[in-house]
């Protein structure tokens, strides 16, 4: 039977919610069963062997959604492997260095013993919805500054650890 994974999300303007499902991509071609859902209408992990958590990064605070989903589902997610992400830096160095984990992924990542936490670069495009979104965009600091090839080479990883067991 092959294992399956969530790749469950918090995200304001669709960024971190395509992360989730090129992760998800990502396990499905590598052998799991993989959903990636919003982790706001996410009712029961359950059926899941893994799950793999993310989170746009707003402000220097974990999305909301992510938060709530950690806290919601700690006892069912404490029984099963648990990866995290976070999305957001609006420049490159989410691919040039390891950023560590905001407050709130950090106490996610203990509170679940998670297996690991990475951060990607995000992105912010014309029509993002917030005023702290259209006032960075005003300055001129938008642009997308995801690498879909390390977000790729992480998915595998995870792929390659829940079908040889290695959690």
């Amino acid at each position: 039977m092959r294992p399956s994974a969530l790749v469950a999300y918090g995200s304001k303007n669709g960024s971190t919610a395509e992360i989730a499902r090129w992760i998800a991509s990502v396990l499905r071609d590598n052998g799991i069963d993989a959903d990636a859902r919003s982790a706001h209408e996410i009712q029961d992990v359950g059926p899941y062997d893994a799950v793999v958590l993310g989170g746009a990064l707003y402000a220097g605070r974990w999305h909301r959604d992510a938060r709530r989903f950690a806290r919601r589902h700690h006892r069912e997610l404490a029984a099963r492997p648990v990866w995290l992400f976070s999305s957001g830096p609006l420049d490159p160095s989410a691919s040039e260095r390891d950023i560590p984990p905001v407050a709130g992924a950090r106490r996610a990542a203990h509170r679940l013993d998670a297996e690991e936490h990475v951060t990607f670069g995000g992105r912010l495009e014309e029509g993002a919805s917030g005023w702290v979104a259209r006032m960075i965009l005003q300055q001129g600091r938008g642009g997308d500054f995801r690498d879909v090839a390390r977000i790729s080479r992480w998915a595998e990883t995870i792929a390659a650890d829940l079908v040889a067991g290695r959690t």
